[in-house]
């Protein structure tokens, strides 16, 4: 039987979704908390982030474990991660290039199912600089509203939203929050949300209706964009992502009708960071 690949990812996820575990909201700590390269140092991009089930780090193939001299502890077992192989065909008469995405895969061991190997580039956060990263999520608000014209209000109210007709984002006043991470947290949710106007991103459709298949697959794209947004930002949360059943049952219903979905969400959600963020596209993973 022929390896299906997206049906693959999309179990995986649905199997944590129905244990009762996002995968995508985890309690980073620090600012360099992300999974990364072994090799070269590199965070992984935003669906591995998913794939490892948030667990930050240093991940290696087997291949490269051994290479270092290392050995894979007695009963580990490898977690999946893909990327995306751009094949480039010439047509040999106008000499034009197209190019396809090919989606591969490959396992990885985090650095703790290894011995022998010790880390490169992984750091613990220094516990005396907690705060600082909120500057840093500061910056990202302020930045983003200067490149892309949004109005960024913060107002007394009893909703966070994203208005695509006045371009606008209200939340909540900073005070009205239980924890600071959870004022960013919503920030970024709807600064994901405003990436889909169609003076940018153009992701929203008019058929986006509250409950419906549309707007639970933006709400997944906004939930992603918002949780790798705080852990770039850095921010330490246990709180800041709210389980909302409705949203949860809609996923799952989403992601077992496509097994597209979440590795459709995650490239749009990445898209969505990357232009809030002021990046002009990026690498895939590879196993180098």
């Amino acid at each position: 039987m022929t390896f299906d690949l997206f049906a693959a990812v999309t179990q995986r996820i649905i199997d944590q979704l129905e244990q009762g575990t996002v995968p995508w909201h985890k309690p980073w700590v620090g600012g360099n908390d992300f999974a990364i390269s072994h090799t070269t140092g590199k965070p992984y991009s935003l669906l591995n982030h998913l794939l490892l089930g948030g667990r930050t780090g240093e991940y290696l193939t087997f291949r490269q474990c051994v290479e270092e001299g290392g050995t894979i502890k007695a009963g580990e077992k490898a977690s999946m991660i893909v990327f995306w192989k751009i094949l480039e065909d010439i047509d040999q008469e106008t000499g034009e290039i197209t190019k396809t995405p090919f989606l591969r895969y490959y396992r990885v061991f985090h650095i703790s199912q290894c011995d022998g190997i010790s880390p490169r580039f992984d750091k613990q956060a220094d516990p005396g600089e907690q705060l600082k990263p909120i500057e840093k999520a500061d910056s990202i608000i302020t930045n983003y509203v200067k490149r892309s014209g949004v109005t960024f209000r913060c107002e007394h109210s009893s909703r966070a939203f994203y208005a695509p007709g006045t371009d606008t984002i209200t939340i909540p006043l900073l005070k009205q929050f239980r924890d600071v991470a959870e004022f960013y947290s919503t920030g970024f949710h709807e600064m994901t949300h405003s990436t889909g106007h169609v003076s940018r991103l153009n992701r929203l459709t008019e058929n986006a209706a509250f409950g419906g298949d549309e707007y639970s697959k933006e709400e997944l794209v906004a939930e992603l964009g918002s949780s790798f947004l705080m852990n770039y930002a850095g921010i330490e949360t246990t709180s800041s992502f709210q389980n909302n059943a409705a949203y949860l049952a809609g996923w799952l219903k989403a992601l077992k009708d496509d097994k597209r979905l979440i590795i459709s969400a995650a490239g749009k959600a990445e898209q969505a960071v990357k232009y809030i963020l002021g990046e002009e596209g990026g690498e895939a993973d590879d196993e180098n």
